[in-house]
Formats: structure tokens, C-alpha cells, sequence
């Protein structure tokens, strides 16, 4: 009898500890939609200008040497503000945007709430600067991005692109927009180019005795397929495709940036900002964090960043990603470790 007790009793707390686990969750689901309902999409302004002052102000006054200095340091900080204070809104701005862009360049949609905004608030004759980060992607993507940064220029903006480390292919595509390019000396320029693979799996279904059905209306509708099997003639007409999306982006290259030697740098290839410098793709050598602190003398500089409202599957994906990233450092530590 009292082995029965035992056995229920455990039987109970087991059931009970499931019930509070499965309670556990379902209120943090609840909750996250809730947070979901009530937070959406963010378009953030930043005084970027205020900060640099203020971290500024603060290492002068860190650094002063006795009390009488720090007073006097004090007082001209004051002034300074209410001479800031008085320009008001005369005085030219900086804005800056931040672009780093992923194969699949979905992050153009936030780029394009940000110029949506930015363009509520800037004025003509004002600078944009975008730090822009983007080994290149999808044509479509990246082509929309490029047709997003035209719309600043459309409307009597100047824009700079900064590349702290790269700019490459559909990267590229979205910098020689710009009035002006900038990069530090190590970032990657270039790759105007195009490229495209696909793996095909014919051969190992015939293997397995699994035969593959395309049906198609009109010639081109399938060129290369991942199943079926492929021939000379839709490998013919994809290499076709891609020479007239090389020869589009050679010439969107060539409107913004007319002083180019396409035939030297359209061939695919990347440099070094130093060598791309001497070629034309870039203009100036400098970091992003050099030309705001220059810029920032005589300019109000004002960040603008989009936020999107964070999805339990974006959150969930965002976990499962970080996950994967330090797996696969751990992996290639352990592979870069000397055997005992």
C-alpha cells in the first residue's frame, strides 16, 4: 500500500511539473504576441551630433587639470549650446543611414523607410551618408536598393557612400550612386560582374530508377532545372540571360560613374580600396568613423535607423542563427588547435 502511495505520488508531481512546464509556455507565448500587438515598426531619430559633443566635453573635463580649468571649461560649454541653440535650424545637416545588405537584400525595405523618412526631414543642399556593407545578392534586391538611393539624389540631396569593408557586386551597384564614395583602405571594391549555379540532381535520380516530369509553355519558360535533364540549348539561353544582365549593370555603372574604364574594371574582379582608388571606383580613402568626426565640426549629423516589430519566428530564427554561428567557430577553433 504505501509502495502505491509512493508511485502515485511521484506519478503526481511528475504530471504536475509537465502541466506547469506547458503553463510556462503558453503564457510566454501569450505574452510575446501581446508585446507583438503593442510594439510595431520603429523608425528611430539619433542626435548623433549631441553624443560626439557630450563624449567630447567629457574627456576635456576628465583631462583638466584642477578645478578653477573645469569651471572655466563649464562656462564655454554653456556658451557653446547657446550658440547652437540660437542656429537652430539654419545650420546644414548629416544624415546617415546604415545598409548591410544580405544575399537575399531584404534588408532594402528598411532602407526604404528610412529615405522615406529622411526625406520628411532633410532639406536640398543637405548630405546623406550611407555606411553601406554588402558582398552583393539578388539583381531585383539590390537593383531596388540602388533605385532607393536615386530617390535622395532626386530631390536635391548629396550623398556619400562610406565602406568601412566592403562593397562588392550588387554592393557596388548601390555606392556608384553616390555623388561620392569613400572607403577605408582594406575594404573590398568591385566584382562588377554576375554569377549563377545551380546543383542539378538528374543523374542521381535516374540512379534510383526516379524519373522527373517538366511541363512547360513557351520555349525559355525553363532554361536549366534542379531535376530534369539539362542541355546545350538552356545553358545556352541562361548564359544568354546573364551576358544581358552583365551588360545592364555595366551600363547603370557607367551613367553614374561616366569616368570609368569599364572594360578594366567590369571583368568581375575585386580590390583593395587603395588599388580601386587609383582605378576610379572609389574616391576618397577614409573610415566612416573619420569623415563623421570631420564632418561634425560644421554639420548637425542625425542618424535615422528602422527597426522592425520582432516576430516570435524572427526572434526564434534569430536564436536558431546566433546558435549555428558559434557552433561553427567553436568547430573551426577546435580544427585551428595543435594535437597534444
Amino acid at each position: 500500500m504505501l509502495e502505491f502511495v509512493y508511485e502515485y505520488g511521484l506519478f503526481a508531481a511528475k504530471a504536475l511539473t509537465w502541466v506547469i512546464a506547458i503553463g510556462v509556455v503558453v503564457a510566454l507565448i501569450a505574452g510575446a504576441a501581446t508585446r507583438q500587438k503593442r510594439g510595431g515598426d520603429k523608425l528611430e531619430v539619433e542626435d548623433m551630433s549631441a553624443e560626439l559633443r557630450h563624449q567630447q566635453q567629457q574627456l576635456q573635463l576628465a583631462s583638466a587639470l584642477n578645478d578653477h580649468e573645469r569651471k572655466a571649461l563649464k562656462q564655454q560649454f554653456k556658451q557653446t549650446a547657446k550658440a547652437e541653440k540660437k542656429q537652430g535650424e539654419s545650420g546644414s545637416r548629416l544624415y546617415v543611414l546604415d545598409f548591410k545588405g544580405s544575399m537575399d537584400a531584404h534588408e532594402v525595405s528598411g532602407l526604404s523607410r528610412e529615405i522615406t523618412g529622411l526625406l520628411q526631414l532633410a532639406k536640398a543642399g543637405d548630405e546623406v551618408l550611407l555606411r553601406l556593407e554588402s558582398g552583393g545578392g539578388v539583381v531585383h534586391g539590390y537593383g531596388l536598393g540602388a533605385a532607393e538611393l536615386a530617390r535622395l539624389k532626386a530631390k536635391g540631396l548629396h550623398l556619400t557612400v562610406a565602406v568601412d569593408k566592403v562593397a562588392a557586386s550588387g554592393g557596388y551597384m548601390m555606392a556608384c550612386v553616390a555623388e561620392r564614395i569613400i572607403a577605408a583602405p582594406f575594404a573590398i571594391i568591385g566584382s562588377i560582374g554576375v554569377v549563377a549555379q545551380l546543383p542539378n540532381f538528374n543523374k542521381f535520380l535516374k540512379n534510383k530508377d526516379i524519373d522527373v516530369e517538366l511541363h512547360t509553355a513557351g520555349a525559355y519558360k525553363r532554361t536549366l532545372t534542379l531535376f530534369g535533364e539539362n542541355d546545350d540549348e538552356g545553358r545556352a539561353k541562361f548564359r544568354e540571360e546573364l551576358e544581358v544582365i552583365h551588360h545592364r549593370f555595366k551600363d547603370f555603372i557607367a551613367e553614374n560613374r561616366p569616368a570609368l574604364a569599364l572594360d578594366r574594371v567590369a571583368t568581375g574582379e575585386h580590390w583593395l580600396a587603395t588599388d580601386a582608388r587609383e582605378l576610379g571606383l572609389v574616391d576618397q580613402l577614409s573610415t566612416s568613423s573619420e569623415y563623421l568626426l570631420e564632418q561634425s565640426a560644421s554639420k548637425r549629423v542625425i542618424r535615422l535607423h528602422f527597426t522592425p516589430k520582432q516576430t516570435l519566428k524572427h526572434k526564434l530564427g534569430k536564436a536558431a542563427e546566433a546558435g549555428v554561428s558559434r557552433a561553427v567557430v567553436k568547430l573551426l577553433e577546435a580544427g585551428q588547435r595543435p594535437f597534444s
